[in-house]
């Protein structure tokens, strides 16, 4: 439960400080020119949509790497000038997600999820976009218990609490006022599962009786289940939304849900006929795209079109570890192999187009790889967080795995977004 129910950033809650200390010097190794340029103040840029007060347009997206620190530090380095930013101090961190905007970093032994705003975004007006910064701020906290499954929206926010089975949903206005507001509970019993936006809705999952997420129901704004709008997908897990819809992973393929007016579809898209690679339960893309990767168990990577609603299996003579549809022109597919190595797939044909050196010389590789290490592509790049080395990497897929940047940090980085997209 939120407590209280609307609660101003401002006020002095929990046991979070809010920094706001920049750095002045880079702590990056600069070995490429071709990086976002340098965010200015643009007032007179577009036409303002999607602008919030205190915030300023600017001419490129503000891209931002933010990390959390096992000690609790979490701090966000400025692509364009290589300076960093201690947004707050969040103890008893083990996981983190965000929209492109806010942070959310859920602690499962407290059964809190801390909101921070980093005070940058991107705002989609269709045929074109409005880039925006503005002050960074804690925004506070949603209680419950364990650890909270957070699937971002576009106008909602869904939180799950597997423990207790309660979801949470909140408004994505509120939190660019600075504010927490549950718009919607839901509580089912006990079990691994989610609770994922959908323009107005929200798609809960529901257990058998086995306890195992079995189905997936559609819930109104006032948290009613909606008639019709339901659909079995046997142990459900793992999210993303794409251009088309929600994804949800099914024990036999994919849950694409997508919506017209007041009405929510549900598509069921089954593994090809005589797969045996194992099923795909965590999805990542570059924000904003039809297809989506997700690793095949040690045999490879799965790509799954939501537009053609058909599966591709990609098998890989290393196992993979992270893995992440670009979607580009090219149909790169950045991955995170079990030796440390970043290789650079074809979409189309599965053969690997380049690979950088073992970038994980101390940090676990393999099934000990912390859950906190992640690859994340966007337009232009990748970026892989390198705890045990305190380093961060930027890697030019795009250019035969060329490692563009490489990023010392003054932390340990067990955790890594990226916002302004």
């Amino acid at each position: 439960m939120l407590t209280p129910r609307s609660l101003p950033a401002a006020l002095p809650l929990l046991v979070l400080t809010l920094a706001s200390c920049s750095s002045t010097a880079p702590i990056g190794s600069a070995a490429d020119s071709t990086a976002p340029s340098a965010a200015s103040s643009a007032a007179g840029l577009g036409d303002g949509h999607g602008a919030i007060a205190g915030s300023e347009e600017v001419p490129d997206p503000p891209l931002h790497l933010v990390t959390v620190d096992p000690a609790g530090s979490v701090d966000m380095l400025d692509l364009a000038d290589e300076t960093v930013e201690t947004l707050a101090g969040v103890q008893g961190v083990t996981a983190i997600a965000t929209d492109g905007r806010y942070v959310f970093a859920s602690a499962a032994a407290t059964g809190s999820l801390t909101v921070i705003d980093t005070g940058m975004w991107t705002w989609d007006h269709e045929d074109h976009f409005h880039y925006y910064r503005g002050p960074s701020r804690l925004v506070g906290t949603v209680e419950g218990e364990g650890e909270a499954v957070v699937t971002p929206g576009s106008t909602t926010t869904g939180v799950f609490f597997p423990d207790s089975g309660d979801a949470q949903v909140l408004d994505n206005d509120a939190l660019a006022r600075g504010e927490l507001d549950v718009v919607t509970e839901i509580t089912m019993p006990p079990h691994d599962g989610l609770a994922v936006p959908l323009s107005g809705f929200t798609l809960l999952t529901v257990p058998g009786a086995d306890g195992v997420a079995a189905s997936v129901q559609a819930h109104d704004g006032d948290g009613a289940p909606v008639d019709g709008a339901s659909a079995p997908c046997a142990a459900a897990g793992g999210t993303i939304t794409t251009t088309v819809g929600a994804v949800i992973g099914c024990e036999d393929g994919a849950l694409l849900a997508t919506h017209d007016g007041g009405t929510v579809t549900f598509e069921r898209i089954p593994y090809p006929d005589g797969a045996d690679a194992p099923r795909a339960t965590a999805f990542r893309a570059r924000e904003g795209r039809p297809t989506v990767a997700a690793t095949a168990g040690d045999q490879g990577a799965w790509l799954l079109d939501t537009r053609r609603r058909a599966w591709q299996f990609i098998p890989t003579d290393v196992p993979l570890l992270r893995v992440s549809s670009v979607d580009d022109r090219e149909g790169h597919v950045v991955a995170l192999a079990a030796d440390g190595r970043v290789l650079v797939l074809s979409a189309t044909t599965g053969a690997t187009l380049a690979a950088t050196e073992p970038l994980l010389t101390s940090t676990p590789a393999g099934p000990a790889l912390p859950d906190g290490v992640d690859l994340i592509a966007d337009q232009q790049r990748a970026y892989l967080n390198a705890p045990a080395e305190r380093t961060l990497f930027e890697i030019d897929f795009a250019d035969g795995a060329r490692i563009a940047r490489t990023f010392e940090t003054a932390t340990v980085p067990a955790f890594l977004v990226e916002t302004g997209r």
